[in-house]
């Protein structure tokens, strides 16, 4: 971080280790005189999401209200090639749904974030063992409805999480180490909790909003093609939406985790104070932009990285496959140094601009060599799968109840409710993620201060990581001597 711009409002890696405690200042006066350092970053995307909110609250609102209580309140329908209804619905009639599926979202969150100190591995083998069955269990019911795409659908997504379990269930017992070392230190602050129950709250406010307009869409008789376009729009929007609020969350405790880990504990005297209002601030003023524009990207590039990760160390000695898969695999790479979850690390510490930040936590792992280790790690994966699997029981319960009043729009509730439940439940395991990707950036830059945390984590991670870069160098050498032979066999 020698860039001009990469001051940081807290210590520096560098700071923490070379400063002793007696010569920091314990009232925060080191933190308060860098304050000015922080700058507004990717200021477009703040406005961009801005707009984006204020329009889509706009359309939610009025989509809502014509089918609330009376069809066609605002005699908007003169405007759609609508057919004339038989039965017509309202809003009300399909709110109750999203009501169901929110508050399910809201207890599962909840319950994960409660069992996070004893049972947080149970939770997470659980999580990803049923998550297969769950798929196919759902697939099979879609066959016998007839609903063919959707049951084509689920057992592909079945097939897959089978496969990519099998193909990295080698990797868990490091993966379960690293989750109960993030649990643990997310436990030891328990401001983390609190941040992550205020944004639920927020993001419950928005949803009854978004919730209520879906429920005029459902309700609108516009054709199935109107109604799956607006919803395809609707879907959009609150993917940004959430994923905005869970990495503002993902940013605030990385400030708070960075700061317990460089001072060594949460009661250590050299803490500056109020550092949750700090972190709090930048993340909803100078850095939100920056998580705005990460917010749109970093979600699906990790999720293509893990599939074709998991498929490339099971291929094996196919070269042409392993040609194809290598192209896919570089082109992945190249993004993921642009955009990746490491970056809201930097963001929460150095105030940098999001493709600033992810460049530097990417070459900062490749230089210290931790990249071997994140490559190993599969704890992201881990816990999207349980977000997935909160998903999809908020939208099982919503849909069996709409099954039974309204079967012709079954559908429709269930793809936009499990939505709704993996965006709650994601606000509670971000706060894990959090602590994972501020163990591995400080672990990057200084391991002595994992050492200092927990001397037998660390012990730990220096065996994991000696194990991955043998493993590295050998298949190197591997794949270097099999391409010598076959070029001397074809000469």
């Amino acid at each position: 971080m020698n860039d001009s711009e990469t001051s940081s409002p807290y210590l520096s890696f560098q700071d923490a280790s070379s400063i002793s405690p007696a010569s920091l200042n314990i009232d925060g006066s080191h933190v308060q005189s860098q304050e000015h350092s922080r700058h507004w970053r990717d200021v477009f995307w703040f406005i961009l999401f801005a707009f984006h909110f204020i329009f889509a609250g706009l359309i939610l609102g009025v989509l809502g209200l014509n089918r609330f209580r009376k069809k066609d309140r605002l005699n908007i329908d003169r405007y759609t090639m609508s057919n004339r209804e038989d039965e017509p619905t309202l809003t009300e009639d399909y709110w109750a749904f999203y009501v169901v599926a929110g508050a399910v979202g809201v207890l599962l969150g909840c319950t994960w974030l409660l069992l996070l100190g004893s049972r947080a591995n149970d939770i997470m083998k659980f999580g990803v063992h049923i998550l297969t069955t769950y798929l196919a269990v759902i697939g099979v019911l879609c066959f016998w409805d007839e609903h063919f795409f959707w049951g084509v659908a689920f057992a592909i997504g079945a097939v897959l999480q089978f496969l990519y379990v099998i193909s990295v269930i080698d990797r868990f017992p490091y993966t379960m180490l690293i989750l109960q070392r993030a649990v643990n230190l997310v436990w030891s602050v328990p401001e983390v909790l609190k941040v992550s129950c205020s944004f639920t709250l927020v993001m419950l406010l928005w949803l009854a909003l978004w919730s209520f307009g879906v429920a005029g869409v459902v309700a609108w008789n516009i054709g199935e093609g109107g109604r799956w376009f607006l919803l395809g729009v609707l879907s959009l929007s609150l993917f940004w939406t959430g994923a905005v609020l869970c990495n503002v969350v993902h940013v605030i405790v990385s400030g708070m985790v960075f700061l317990v880990l460089i001072h060594g504990g949460r009661a250590a005297t050299t803490m500056p104070p109020k550092t949750m209002r700090k972190s709090l601030q930048y993340a909803l003023t100078t850095s939100f932009g920056s998580i705005c524009y990460g917010s749109l990207f970093t979600g699906v590039i990790r999720t293509l990285r893990w599939e074709i990760r998991g498929i490339r160390s099971k291929i094996g000695n196919n070269e042409c496959l392993l040609y194809c898969v290598d192209i896919l695999f570089h082109l992945v790479e190249t993004l993921v140094r642009f955009y990746n979850k490491y970056a809201y690390v930097q963001i929460a510490v150095y105030g940098t601009s999001f493709n600033h930040s992810a460049r530097d936590a990417w070459e900062l792992f490749q230089c210290s060599g931790v990249e071997a280790l994140i490559a190993y790690d599969c704890s992201g994966a881990v816990l999207l799968m349980g977000t997935l699997l909160g998903g999809l029981v908020s939208g099982t319960c919503a849909s069996v109840w709409a099954k039974m009043k309204y079967p012709d729009k079954v559908t429709m509730v269930a793809c936009t409710t499990m939505l709704m439940g993996m965006i709650l439940v994601g606000l509670a395991t971000v706060v894990v993620e959090s602590a994972v990707t501020s163990i591995y950036i400080c672990y990057a830059e200084d391991p002595l201060l994992i050492q200092r945390w927990d001397e037998d984590f660390y012990d730990q991670m220096a065996e994991y990581l000696h194990q991955r870069l043998r493993h590295r160098s050998a298949r190197s050498r591997e794949v270097l001597t099999s391409r010598f032979d076959t070029q001397t066999q074809a000469t």
